[in-house]
């Protein structure tokens, strides 16, 4: 059987949520996201060919605490 757990390397890394997870959290529409990203509000880490956006976790959670 095969394990799918990444080498541990002594740091924690950043948990990332897709953009429908944080269209989820923030209830708001992907385009709104996308705005935001643009215009720095909440930046995105982008990967991949596809240049695919996550957020981090904490960013979110930072963002929801300020607006509450």
């Amino acid at each position: 059987m095969y394990s799918c757990s990444m080498p541990q390397t002594g740091k924690k890394e950043p948990k990332l949520l897709t953009l429908k997870q944080t269209c989820e959290l923030l209830n708001c529409h992907a385009n709104t996201l996308r705005a935001w990203d643009k215009k720095g509000y909440l930046v995105a880490v982008r990967f991949g060919t596809r240049r695919d956006r996550r957020y981090r976790k904490e960013d979110v959670m930072k963002l929801l605490k300020s607006n509450s």
